[in-house]
This record gives C-alpha cells, sequence and structure tokens, in this order.
C-alpha cells in the first residue's frame, strides 16, 4: 500500500485553522502521508499542499455569491475532475457546506470516502438537509454533542468530536491582563459592548445598545464601557448612534481585539451569533440580544423554517436559559438595561451564570483535534476491512 494521500478543502479562514490541528494530528499517526487541496496559511504550514487558496472562496453576502456564481462553480467542477481522476484515499469538506458538500457528493458517488467535519445547523434552520448530507458524507464530525443525534436516522455517522476553540481556550480567571493589554485601567466594573460584526446587525441593534448604556451609566456611573469594531464603517456607524443615544457616556471603541475585549470584562453585552461562543469559552457572563428584520422573522416562522426556541449558543448547548436572551420585540434598551444591571447588581446571578460556562465550555474542551483524527481513521479502516485483504 502507498503513502496515504488525503484531499482536505476549507473555504474560510475558521476552516483553514480546523483543517490545520486536523492535518497535524493525522501527520501524528501517519507520518508519511501526502495532504493537498484548498488551504489557507494554517493549513499550508501544516502541510497541505495548496492546489487552491482559501481566500478564492470568500464572497459575501447574495449579490456577491451571484456575481462570482459562474466562478465558484468551475472551482467546484475543478476540484471534482482533479480528485476524480486522482482519487485521494479520503476527501474532507471543512464547513463552507453550499460549496463543499455538492464536491463531497459527487466524489462519494465516485467511490471516495467523504467526511463533512462541522455540521450544518439543521437543529435550528431547515432540519431536512440531513437527507442531503447523508447522501454526501460517509462521516459528519460535529462539534456539538447535541447535533449527532440529528443524524440518528440518515445513514451516515455523525460523531461529537468536541471544538477547536474549546482546547485553546480557558477561562479568564483575572481581566487585569487583558485590560493592560489594551491599555485600559486594571481596576472597576466594565462591561464589553459587541453589537455585531455586519452593517445590517449594527444597523437594527446599535440602537437599543446604545440607549441601554445611556440607562446602565445613570445607574452606575463608575462603569465603564469598551466596544471592539471590525471595520472603520460599523465604527463610524457606532460612534453615531452612541451620539445620538448615549450622549457623553464614554465608551472606548477599539478596532478589533474582541477576545481581548471580552476577556478584559466584567459582563458582555452582546449581538447573538459567534461572539457568544467565545463569551462562553473565555467564561464571562453576558446578556444576549438580537433582532431581525420583522418580514424576515414573520417568514422565517411562518414557514417553520426556523424551529428553535432559544437563540443564544450557551442556552441550546444547555438545553435551558443560562444567559438572558431578549430577541425582537424584547429587544429594548429598557430591557437591556435592566437584564445587564440585575446581572451586575446580585452576585449570585454573576456566579452562577460564570460556573455554568464553564461547565459548558468543559464539555467542548475534549482534544478535537486527536479526536477527529481518529474519526478520519475509522472511516478508513472500515474502507480497508470492507475491500479485504487484496485492497
Amino acid at each position: 500500500m502507498g503513502k496515504l494521500r488525503i484531499a482536505i478543502v476549507a473555504g474560510e479562514a475558521s476552516g483553514d485553522l480546523l483543517g490545520a490541528g486536523l492535518c497535524r494530528a493525522l501527520k501524528q499517526r501517519h507520518p508519511d502521508a501526502v495532504f493537498e487541496g484548498m488551504a489557507g496559511p494554517a493549513m499550508v504550514e501544516a502541510g497541505v499542499a495548496p492546489l487552491w487558496r482559501t481566500d478564492q472562496l470568500s464572497v459575501m453576502g447574495l449579490f456577491e455569491v451571484l456575481r462570482h456564481l459562474p466562478r465558484l462553480l468551475g472551482l467546484r467542477a475543478a476540484i471534482v475532475e482533479r480528485f476524480s481522476r486522482e482519487p485521494p484515499d479520503v476527501f474532507i469538506g471543512i464547513d463552507s457546506p453550499d460549496f463543499t458538500l455538492g464536491i463531497e457528493a459527487r466524489l462519494k458517488a465516485r467511490g471516495v470516502p467523504t467526511v463533512h467535519y462541522v455540521s450544518p445547523t439543521v437543529w435550528a434552520w431547515r432540519p431536512e438537509r440531513v437527507k442531503g448530507i447523508a447522501a454526501s458524507a460517509d462521516r459528519v464530525l460535529c462539534l456539538f454533542p447535541f447535533e449527532p443525534a440529528h443524524y440518528a436516522d440518515s445513514g451516515t455517522v455523525a460523531e461529537f468530536v468536541g471544538h477547536q476553540a474549546a482546547d485553546a481556550l480557558a477561562p479568564v480567571d483575572d481581566p487585569r491582563p487583558a485590560r493592560r493589554a489594551l491599555g485600559l485601567a486594571e481596576e472597576g466594573e466594565l462591561i464589553a459592548v459587541l453589537p455585531g460584526s455586519r452593517g445590517s446587525e449594527v444597523g437594527r441593534l446599535g440602537v437599543p445598545f446604545a440607549g441601554a448604556i445611556a440607562r446602565i451609566h445613570a445607574a452606575r456611573p463608575s462603569t465603564r464601557f469598551v466596544a471592539p469594531m471590525v471595520t472603520p464603517a460599523l465604527d463610524a456607524r457606532f460612534a453615531a448612534q452612541l451620539a445620538a443615544h448615549a450622549p457623553g457616556v464614554p465608551v472606548v471603541r477599539i478596532a478589533g481585539r474582541s477576545r481581548e475585549v471580552i476577556a478584559a470584562s466584567d459582563a458582555v453585552l452582546v449581538a447573538s451569533g459567534t461572539a457568544t461562543l467565545e463569551c462562553m469559552l473565555l467564561a464571562r457572563p453576558m446578556v444576549v440580544a438580537y433582532r431581525l428584520a420583522p418580514l424576515t422573522h414573520w417568514l422565517l416562522r411562518l414557514f417553520g423554517v426556523m424551529r428553535i426556541e432559544r437563540f443564544a449558543l450557551p442556552n441550546i448547548l444547555a438545553g435551558t436559559e443560562i444567559v438572558p436572551e431578549l430577541m425582537q420585540g424584547s429587544c429594548t434598551p429598557e430591557r437591556i438595561a435592566d437584564t445587564m444591571l440585575a446581572l451586575l447588581s446580585v452576585p449570585t446571578r454573576h456566579q452562577a451564570q460564570t460556573a455554568q460556562l464553564r461547565g459548558l465550555r468543559a464539555a467542548l474542551a475534549i482534544g478535537a483535534d486527536a479526536r477527529a483524527a481518529t474519526a478520519v481513521d475509522a472511516l478508513l479502516e472500515g474502507r480497508r476491512s470492507a475491500m479485504g485483504p487484496a485492497g
């Protein structure tokens, strides 16, 4: 038997990190293995030959996707052609399901074992997608423990492997080092404010967040606020909202560095989304808020596309509300401020939430890279056994 040959495709920065960790873990088991595919800098450093670059798939927004659709379809066809002509021992698609699942389906039909790393959110949106995922992937590697159950009757194997970020991030015991790194005063109460990473999010959340900041400042004048801003445009927009709805309240705005800002805080006011994962892993108590466009929210509920009652990831993981979440009509300055003040004013609430977040993080920190590599090995071993000694 020749060298193990693994094809791997990651279409975004987060997938590049997952792919790098998985490749390193597989290389420990198979030092002579050859890796090639679509890679970013982390995967290249881990030893993946970059036949294509991850940033070739970096397209945001509906109209951007439509404009680039011919190129993206051509790229997908080129990947399928390459690995159909030279079949690898296994193909691994990482996240980016609209792109990678189509590749997996075509290669699986040609007899190539396939793995999909990061389950799409079938538990929240369009659960019927499970059938298509199962038709594409021999294995689905899940980041969260509740996800494999959604594949129970699908015909594919879904495994919980843990979350790489949970292995990398430890709960914060002392916020002062992060405050020093950010140039902030070490003492005193500090609230991190994260109104979102997209213009539409800041457009819907910036005003209620600013109004809540004004109310919290009025009730607790010594409390300070710091907001990490993803882009200069979002910074300017939020600055205008603060000027209009929290005039005179000092809010330090920092370019990026959201993880450090969260670590520096006593509590976080955060838009529902990926930032809640970092808050959870760093064990920073939070109040989560979100607003969809009213028509979007109504349509999602009307057609049963959205199947969850809880939005905040810690609550989904826990199966109950451990962090306050204020959605749609509840996302008002008054409700946000009252909820945050209750969290700050009642030490037992703050302590209880911190302890629960630490527990959730511990459940995810189980060595994701190694467990993902074990799952890939199991698929390969199963294929060899099925082929018999002559294979």
